[in-house]
């Protein structure tokens, strides 16, 4: 059994991942966790964007831990796992020899083995980068969501049978291992959520020379505006609903959104 020391109370060091050291992840319970205690902790997990800030991000949202008495997660996946000039590999879930979702699920693991946490299902938020991993997440893994904020992504995977993965999910089965699950998805709590003015095609065309080229990607928008709505209208199309938060006054600042999506998860845990 892990030790609970300051190490890992309250706001947690940084720590390995035990089945693959290249990643890591920061934690946080509420302060009057007791580890002799029997009370257990919703768990919301927290995908950094490119710049990898998740102890930023955690501490964005220790508020939010402390008033819903929710657990935190915060996992970093570092630039350069697969080279110098390897930047992108966690937004699409698989880069590489690393299924970015698996090691996702082994932190989940690893922390419902040192506290107690309700960790079947749990919530995650996740910014551009983050906002990418996420919605993909959403698709391979609906089984274990209970609610997910998805928030300015730079590209998006859409629910289209006749484009492979990540464009669509025509070969979904094939790369990830299952098939896209729309019965499943519709049990998921769903926001999208983007700044106002987030409406520069900077950062989302990918051009033909980049490592993820492919036939289709900019197909949804030039925009992370135009592709978050063609998100939005591509789950609507397979029957998964989801509410719409357009943040004044935001351009593409997670800080400016945080509002918004912790608004979404207060009324979910009223639930």
């Amino acid at each position: 059994m892990a030790k609970l020391n300051f190490y890992r109370l309250d706001r947690s060091a940084m720590f390995s991942l035990q089945s693959d050291p290249r990643f890591s992840y920061c934690t946080y319970v509420p302060k009057n966790y007791d580890p002799a205690g029997e009370k257990t902790y919703p768990l919301v997990v927290l995908i950094h964007g490119s710049m990898r800030n998740a102890y930023e991000l955690r501490d964005q949202f220790v508020d939010f831990a402390e008033e819903k008495q929710c657990a935190l997660l915060a996992p970093l996946f570092p630039c350069g796992i697969e080279g110098l000039d390897d930047f992108n590999n966690y937004k699409h879930l698989r880069y590489g020899d690393v299924a970015y979702d698996t090691v996702l699920l082994d932190m989940v693991n690893e922390v419902s083995g040192i506290f107690r946490l309700n960790s079947e299902k749990f919530m995650m938020h996740g910014f551009s980068g983050g906002g990418q991993f996420a919605h993909r997440f959403l698709l391979r893994h609906p089984d274990r969501l209970s609610a997910i904020s998805i928030a300015a992504p730079g590209t998006v995977t859409l629910a289209d049978k006749n484009s492979p993965w990540w464009v669509g999910t025509a070969d979904m089965e094939k790369q990830l291992g299952v098939p896209l699950r729309p019965e499943i998805m519709q049990n998921v709590a769903v926001q999208l959520v983007i700044g106002a003015n987030d409406t520069s095609p900077e950062g989302t065309m990918v051009g033909e020379k980049s490592t993820f080229w492919m036939d289709g990607i900019n197909d949804s928008g030039h925009t992370r505006m135009e592709r978050i709505n063609s998100l939005a209208t591509s789950l609507s199309a397979i029957g998964v609903p989801s509410e719409m938060a357009i943040v004044p006054n935001a351009g593409h600042e997670g800080d400016k959104i945080q509002g918004a999506v912790k608004d979404f998860l207060t009324r979910f845990l009223a639930r």
